[in-house]
C-alpha cells in the first residue's frame, strides 16, 4: 500500500489491522473511490482469521468530513446517498472489534462511520457534528438510530436538530466516547485497547461481541434469553479443566492491574 493509497492497511502486531482514511486534503471525505475501498477491505478482513481487531482512523487533521460534497454535486444524489449501506454493511461483516481513534472531525457520514466502531477513543482535537438537517438530506447509515441509544434522546434530537458541533471534552461526558487522549497518544492508545482485546481468548472475542451486539438490537429479555441460549452452547464445546488453568491467569493479571491503578 503506498502512502498516496486512499487507504492505509498496516498490521502493527498479529491479529491488529490499522486502516487508516488518506485524503487529507479533502478532510478524508468518503468519494465513491474511498468507499469501495473501505468496504472492499473490511469484506476482505472477515475472510480472513488473522485479523482479529481493528483501528479506523483518519489522517491529517480530520477523522472524515462524510461525503464528498464536491464529487456529489457532479452526480446525481440518489447515486451516492444510497449506497453508503454497504459499507456500513461491510464493518458489520467484521466479526471482530472495531476501534474508532477520532483524530478530529467527524462530521454527518463522518459521524456515522464513527458510530459504527464498537469503541471510539478521542483525541482533544476530536469534535463531531450531524448537519444533515442543515443540509437537507436524510440520513441513512444509522445515524438517527445509533446516537440515540449512545448518547440519549433529548442529547441526539439537540445534535440532529441544530447541525451544533460538540467537542471530545463533553462527547466523553455524554458517552459518544470512551476516553479522550493528547494527539500524539491517540493511535498508541487505540492499539493498546486493541492489543488487551486481542489477549482474551480468539473465539470468545467474536461470540461475546455477537451476544452483546444482539442483545442491545432487541429488548431486555429477549437479550437475556439470547445471552443464556448462547452460554449453554458455548458450555458444550468447553472442557472443565480449561476454566481452571485460564481463571488462575486472570486472576494473575488481575492482581497486577489493580497494584497499577491509582
Amino acid at each position: 500500500m503506498t502512502p498516496d493509497s486512499l487507504l492505509l492497511i498496516d498490521r502493527p502486531f498479529d491479529g491488529a489491522v490499522v486502516l487508516t482514511l488518506n485524503r487529507p486534503a479533502a478532510m478524508n471525505a468518503l468519494s465513491r473511490a474511498l468507499r469501495e475501498q473501505l468496504t472492499l477491505a473490511f469484506h476482505d478482513l472477515s475472510r480472513e482469521a488473522s485479523a482479529r481487531v481493528v483501528v479506523l482512523t483518519g489522517s491529517g487533521k480530520a477523522f472524515c468530513a462524510g461525503l464528498d460534497l464536491k464529487e456529489l454535486g457532479a452526480t446525481p444524489a440518489s447515486a451516492d446517498l444510497g449506497d453508503g449501506g454497504g459499507l456500513i454493511d461491510a464493518m458489520h461483516s467484521f466479526g471482530g472489534p472495531i476501534i474508532g481513534a477520532i483524530n478530529g472531525a467527524a462530521v454527518t457520514g463522518g459521524f456515522e462511520l464513527a458510530l459504527a466502531c464498537d469503541c471510539l477513543i478521542a483525541s482533544t482535537s476530536a469534535r463531531f457534528a450531524d448537519t444533515h438537517a442543515r443540509v437537507g438530506v436524510m440520513p441513512g447509515w444509522g445515524l438517527s438510530q445509533k446516537l440515540s441509544r449512545r448518547v440519549g434522546l433529548a442529547r441526539a434530537k439537540e445534535l440532529s436538530l441544530t447541525g451544533n458541533f460538540i467537542g471530545a471534552d463533553r462527547a466523553e461526558r455524554w458517552g459518544l466516547v470512551n476516553r479522550v487522549v493528547a494527539p500524539q497518544d491517540l493511535l498508541p492508545e487505540a492499539l493498546a485497547l486493541a492489543r488487551d482485546m486481542l489477549s482474551a481468548m480468539p473465539e470468545m472475542l467474536l461470540a461475546y461481541k455477537r451476544v452483546i451486539d444482539s442483545g442491545y438490537a432487541t429488548t431486555l429479555l429477549e437479550g437475556m434469553r439470547l445471552e443464556f441460549d448462547a452460554a449453554r452452547a458455548w458450555a458444550r464445546t468447553i472442557e472443565t479443566g480449561q476454566i481452571g488453568r485460564r481463571a488462575e491467569a486472570v486472576r494473575e493479571r488481575g492482581r497486577d492491574q489493580s497494584r497499577a491503578l491509582p
